[in-house]
C-alpha cells in the first residue's frame, strides 16, 4: 500500500476526531460568546476529558450570567465532580439574587452536598412552608385527655442548613410543647376556652433553636376531648385493691380452715388418749382384784352405778336412739 495513502487515511481519522471534540465544543462556545459569558474553546474540549458534561457547565454559566452573577467554570466542574447539582445551586443563587438574599456560590454547594434541596430552601426563605403536626394525646390535671391538632409555618433560616436539623425535630419539639401546655393546665376546660394559650407558650419556648428553619407561628388547628384517663386511672385502681383485698381474705380463710382442721386433729387425738386411758381402767381393776384391794361387792356396787349413769342419760335424752 502506497505510503502517502496512509497518511491521508491517518489525517482523516485525526480530522474527523478532531471534528467530533472540536466541533460540538464550537458551537457551544459560539452560544457562550454571543451570550456574554467567557467560556474558553479549549476548556470546553478539555471538559470531555475531565469527565465533565460541558453543556451543563455553559447552559448553567450562561443561566448565571444573564441572571447578573459571576462565577468561574472552574467552581460549576468543582462542584459537578464533588457530587452535586449544579444546575439547582445556580437556579437558586439566582432566585436568592431575586429575593435579596444573601447567599454566596459557597454556602450554596455547601448546602446542596449536604443533602438539602437549596433551590428549595431559598423558596422557603421567601415563601414559609405550613407543616401539619400528627394528632398529639395529652392529660390535662383533671384527668381528662385532649387531642390537639397543630400546624406550624416555619422558613428556612439559609444561615443554619448545613449542621441544622429538620422538620421531624420541630415536630417532635413542637408535640413535647404541646403535652407540656395541656399537663400544666389545671382543667381541660381552660384549654378548650383558650387553646391559643398552647400556640403563645409553645412558641415561647424558642423551639427553633439549632434547627435550619425559623419558626414563625403555631396555630392550633383543632382540639377534641378524649377519654377520662383520670376516672380510667381510680378505676383500675379500685379494681385492682379489690383484687387485692379478695387475695388477702382467701389468705386469711385458708388459714382459718387449717387452723380448724388442726384443732379437730388435736380433739381426735385427744379423745385418742381417753380412750387409751379408758383402756387401762380393766387393768388396774384386774390388778386390784390381785392385790385385794377390790372385792366383789364393790365391782358390782359399780356396775350398779354405771347402769343408773346409763339410765339417766337414756331418760335425759328421749328423742336419740339407743342400740
Amino acid at each position: 500500500m502506497d505510503t502517502n495513502f496512509i497518511i491521508l487515511i491517518v489525517i482523516a481519522i485525526a480530522v474527523m476526531v478532531l471534528l467530533f471534540f472540536v466541533g460540538s465544543a464550537i458551537a457551544l462556545w459560539v452560544q457562550a460568546l454571543v451570550s456574554g459569558a467567557r467560556v474558553g474553546l479549549f476548556n470546553i474540549v478539555f471538559m470531555r476529558f475531565r469527565k465533565v458534561p460541558p453543556n451543563l457547565i455553559v447552559t448553567s454559566k450562561i443561566m448565571a450570567v444573564k441572571a447578573g452573577l459571576n462565577f468561574s467554570t472552574d467552581s460549576l466542574e468543582s462542584h459537578f465532580l464533588a457530587g452535586g447539582n449544579v444546575s439547582r445551586v445556580v437556579q437558586a443563587l439566582i432566585a436568592a439574587d431575586k429575593a435579596n438574599i444573601e447567599l454566596d456560590f459557597n454556602r450554596a454547594a455547601a448546602i446542596d452536598l449536604a443533602g438539602r434541596d437549596v433551590l428549595e430552601a431559598v423558596q422557603m426563605s421567601v415563601n414559609p412552608k405550613v407543616i401539619e403536626t400528627p394528632l398529639i394525646a395529652a392529660m390535662a390535671k383533671d384527668g381528662i385527655q385532649l387531642k390537639a391538632l397543630s400546624r406550624v409555618t416555619v422558613r428556612a433560616n439559609i444561615e443554619r442548613l448545613v449542621g441544622g436539623a429538620g422538620e421531624e425535630t420541630i415536630l417532635a419539639r413542637v408535640g413535647e410543647g404541646i403535652v407540656t401546655t395541656i399537663g400544666s393546665a389545671e382543667t381541660h376546660k381552660m384549654v378548650l376556652e383558650n387553646p391559643d394559650m398552647i400556640s403563645k407558650r409553645v412558641l415561647d419556648k424558642g423551639l427553633d433553636a439549632g434547627t435550619a428553619y425559623e419558626i414563625l407561628s403555631i396555630d392550633i388547628a383543632d382540639v377534641d376531648v378524649g377519654k377520662n384517663i383520670g376516672a380510667e386511672l381510680e378505676t383500675d385502681r379500685a379494681e385492682a385493691d379489690k383484687k387485692i383485698a379478695q387475695a388477702k381474705a382467701e389468705e386469711r380463710r385458708a388459714m382459718a380452715f387449717a387452723v380448724e382442721q388442726e384443732m379437730k386433729a388435736r380433739v381426735e387425738e385427744m379423745r385418742a388418749k381417753v380412750v387409751e386411758a379408758e383402756a387401762q381402767i380393766p387393768l388396774a381393776m384386774a390388778h386390784a382384784f390381785e392385790q385385794g384391794h377390790l372385792g366383789v361387792m364393790d365391782y358390782y356396787r359399780m356396775k350398779n352405778i354405771e347402769a343408773d349413769t346409763q339410765m339417766r342419760d337414756t331418760i335425759g335424752s328421749p328423742d336419740e336412739k339407743t342400740e
